[in-house]
């Protein structure tokens, strides 16, 4: 199983930046998908998650900012990140999560957001 998440990068504060993580090794369809982040020196927090139905929830602080979408054509999961500040700085994690508890994760991609 292997979960390749791409997009980071650096972003000025009130910029956009879009994540992608790439799955293989699964029933795609049939996993939610998540998205966590781990800014430096915290814990890793959900940011956002999308069911097998494409059911989307969000933390409070990115709601009405990031976009959580998949394409299980494509087997990929897709966070779509607007206005955003320098405390979303972090590296975030695509996870795939299975209704047997089975998780996946990605190694993660780091974004940057200067002030």
């Amino acid at each position: 199983v292997q979960l390749q998440a791409s997009g980071g990068g650096l972003v000025q504060t009130g910029g956009s930046l879009g994540l992608s993580c790439a799955a293989s090794g699964i029933v795609f369809s049939r996993y939610s998908m998540r998205w966590y982040r781990q800014a430096p020196g915290k814990q890793r927090e959900w940011v956002a998650g999308i069911t097998s139905g494409g059911d989307a929830t969000y933390v409070d602080s990115v709601k009405g900012r990031f976009t959580i979408s998949r394409d299980n054509a494509k087997n990929t999961v897709y966070l779509q990140m607007s206005s955003l500040k320098p405390e979303d700085t972090a590296v975030y994690y695509c996870n795939a999560h299975s209704v047997m508890r089975t998780d996946y994760w990605g190694k993660g991609t780091l974004v940057t957001v200067s002030s």
